[in-house]
C-alpha cells in the first residue's frame, strides 16, 4: 500500500462514513498515524438519499472526496480498498490492494440492507443505501412511466406506475412524501398523455405504527400528511415475497407492482474475521464494552452502525443513525489518545439530540428532548439540521439552492436517466 512505517502508533480506520471521518478528525494533528481505508473514494451524507433517488438532487451534492476532508492533516493516509479479512492474531487488515499492519484497528465498515434472508426479494426489490443504488431507482422510477406511455395492457401499466415501499421507518417515509409530491405537481406537467392520476403510493409497515422510534404524536402527525398526500398506509402487515411483479404479505393483500423498495432494516456490516459468534449480537453487528472495544480485544474497536453496546437503558444498542456514530467516533479518538499513553480511558455516554424526519413541503416531524413539534417550522428546523450537518460550503450552498428553487417552482429538474437500470427478468 505504500504507507511509511513510523514512530507513531498506527491506527486503522475502515470505512469513511459518519463515524469513521469524526475519528480520522480528531485524531489530525495527533502523533498518531491514521490510515483510512473505504471502497468510495468519498463519504455519502445518507439522510438525503431518498432526494437524490426523486430528483430532487444531484448525487454530487450529497458526496464529498476523503481525500479533501482530511487534506490538510499530517500524517493522515487514504487508499480505495476493498478490505476482505482481519487477521486478529498478528494484526493486519488483509485488502484487495496488499495487506497493512496496525497497532490499534477501527471498524466503521457502517450497515447495509438487512432483507432478512428473502432472496427472491433481495433479487427484484430496490434498496437504498448508496449513491449507485440511489441512481438507479432513480432511473428506474423515469424508465417505469416512459414503459407505462408505451403498453396498451392496462394491468401493466398500472403496475409500472405503483410504488411499494416496505418499512415506515425516516427513509420510508421521506421517500414516500417525495414521491407523492412527484405525482401531484410533476407527473402531469411531464406525462400529458398518460393519466397519473392512477398512480399509487403504498407504505407496508409491519407494526401498528410508522416512525416507530419517534412519539407517538409524531407518528400519528407524519401518517396524517401521507394520508392527505394520497399516499396508502397499511400497517400490521409484513411482506413475506416479491417476483418482481406481484407483492405477497401474510394477509390477503396482494400488490401488483413493479417497484418495490425495500426500506424495512439494516443489518452491520461485518468483515471476516470478526464474523464468529463470540463477536456477533442482533442485527448482525460487533459486541463492544462501554469503550468501544470489540470484545475480546484491547486494541480492536468498533463504532457506528456495526457496533452493538449493550445496557439497561439500551438493550439493543444504540440507534443505527448518524448522531450516535458522530459521537462515538469523536469520544474514540479522545480514548485512542489516552491507551496510548496508558491512562484509563473514559466510558462512551450518548447524548440523544433527538429524531426527525420530512413528510414533504412545509411538513416535518421533529422530536427533541423537551420539545416536540410537527408542521411547517418543523420542516425549516429538519432543511437547517441537515444542511449543517452536510460536508463542504460548495454542498450546503448547491442543497440551499435546489431547495430554494423546488420550493418555488415545485420542481425537481434532477429527473435524469443518465444511467439506465435493467430490472432482471422473472
Amino acid at each position: 500500500m505504500n504507507i511509511p512505517r513510523t514512530s507513531f502508533p498506527r491506527v486503522v480506520i475502515i470505512g469513511g462514513g459518519f463515524a469513521g471521518i469524526a475519528l480520522a478528525k480528531k485524531l489530525s494533528k495527533q502523533e498518531v498515524q491514521v490510515v483510512l481505508l473505504d471502497k468510495h473514494n468519498y463519504h455519502t451524507f445518507q439522510p438525503l438519499l431518498y432526494q437524490v433517488s426523486t430528483g430532487g438532487l444531484e448525487p454530487d451534492s450529497i458526496a464529498y472526496p476523503i481525500r479533501k476532508i482530511l487534506k490538510d492533516f499530517p500524517n493522515f493516509y487514504f487508499r480505495l480498498a476493498n478490505v476482505n479479512e482481519i487477521d486478529c492474531k498478528i494484526n493486519k487488515v488483509i485488502t484487495d490492494i496488499g495487506d497493512l499492519s496496525f497497532d490499534y484497528l477501527v471498524v466503521a465498515s457502517g450497515s447495509e440492507t438487512n432483507f432478512f434472508g428473502n432472496s427472491e426479494i433481495e433479487k427484484h426489490s430496490m434498496a437504498m443505501k448508496t449513491i449507485p443504488q440511489s441512481l438507479n431507482l432513480r432511473s428506474l422510477i423515469l424508465e417505469n412511466f416512459e414503459e407505462a406511455l408505451l403498453t396498451s395492457d392496462l394491468n401493466e401499466r398500472n403496475a409500472l406506475m405503483n410504488f411499494v415501499i416496505v418499512g415506515g421507518g425516516p427513509t420510508g417515509v421521506e421517500l414516500a412524501g417525495a414521491l407523492a409530491e412527484i405525482k401531484k405537481g410533476i407527473l402531469p406537467k411531464d406525462y400529458p398523455d398518460l393519466d397519473t392520476r392512477l398512480a399509487q403510493i403504498h407504505i407496508i409497515q409491519s407494526s401498528d405504527c410508522i416512525l416507530k422510534g419517534m412519539s407517538e404524536n409524531a407518528s400519528k402527525k407524519a401518517e396524517d400528511f401521507l394520508e392527505k398526500l394520497g399516499v396508502n398506509i397499511w400497517k400490521n402487515v409484513r411482506v413475506t415475497n416479491y417476483d418482481g411483479k406481484t407483492v405477497t404479505t401474510n394477509t390477503d393483500l396482494t400488490f401488483e407492482t413493479a417497484t418495490l423498495v425495500w426500506a424495512a432494516g439494516v443489518k452491520g456490516s461485518t468483515i471476516k474475521g470478526l464474523e464468529a459468534d463470540e463477536f456477533i449480537t442482533r442485527g448482525n453487528r460487533l459486541l463492544v464494552n462501554e469503550f468501544n472495544q470489540v470484545i475480546g480485544f484491547e486494541n480492536i474497536f468498533a463504532i457506528g452502525d456495526i457496533a452493538c453496546s449493550i445496557s439497561e437503558e439500551f438493550p439493543d444498542g444504540f440507534p443505527m443513525m448518524a448522531q450516535p456514530a458522530i459521537q462515538q467516533g469523536q469520544q474514540l479518538g479522545n480514548n485512542l489518545l489516552k491507551l496510548i499513553e496508558d491512562k484509563p480511558m473514559s466510558p462512551f455516554v450518548y447524548k440523544d439530540k433527538g429524531a426527525m424526519a420530512t413528510i414533504g413541503r412545509n411538513k416535518a416531524v421533529v422530536d427533541l428532548n423537551n420539545f416536540k413539534f410537527q408542521g411547517v417550522f418543523a420542516w425549516y428546523v429538519w432543511m437547517f439540521v441537515h444542511l449543517f450537518f452536510l460536508i463542504g460550503f460548495r454542498n450546503r450552498m448547491v442543497v440551499f439552492i435546489n431547495w430554494v428553487y423546488n420550493y418555488i417552482r415545485f420542481d425537481r429538474e434532477a429527473r435524469l436517466i443518465i444511467r439506465p437500470f435493467k430490472k432482471k427478468k422473472t
